[in-house]
């Protein structure tokens, strides 16, 4: 049986790409015009790096905002870091690419949404590549979890 093209693996390899490449400009430019960022990621992703107090506050997920207060942004290919301030008390976090669930610019009602971030980067060759799902409905395929969507940005606006 030959492989598939696993469209959903490439899509979120290009966002996670997209996302580098916006922060490096960052990194080098700052935030031009009024350009801010939601960002929500698993802090129990085993290469996420984040204060113990903060992890313990935010065992699951935790959004951050990149927008007028942020120092020493270090961005990498699997990953950045940024100093964020927690109520005057800045904080060093690291967040792996694959970590986050949600990047949203709201000031251009740009957001992606990943649906999972389990096994995205893995090679998946003992699984069935098989689009038709367990239940033989044709048309739909079967969620591998590799679904990427774009936000709705409803919540974040003013």
């Amino acid at each position: 049986m030959s492989e598939g093209i696993d469209y959903g693996k490439l899509m979120h390899r290009a966002m996670r790409g997209l996302i580098q490449e916006v922060l490096e400009g960052v990194q080098a430019r700052g935030l031009p015009g009024e350009h801010h960022f939601f960002i929500t990621f698993d802090t129990g992703h085993p290469d996420a790096e984040l204060a113990d107090w903060l992890a313990d506050r935010y065992p699951d997920e935790m959004t951050v905002v990149m927008q007028h207060w942020y120092d020493d942004l270090d961005v990498g290919d699997d990953g950045f870091a940024v100093t964020l301030n927690f109520g005057d008390a800045p904080e060093r976090l690291y967040i792996p690419y694959d970590a986050i669930k949600t990047f949203v610019d709201p000031s251009v009602e740009f957001g992606l949404r990943f649906e999972s971030q389990t096994g995205d980067d893995e090679d998946d060759d003992d699984e069935d590549d098989d689009p038709t799902p367990p239940d033989g409905t044709p048309g739909k395929p079967r969620d591998k979890g590799h679904e990427a969507e774009v936000v709705s940005l409803d919540r974040f606006r003013k």
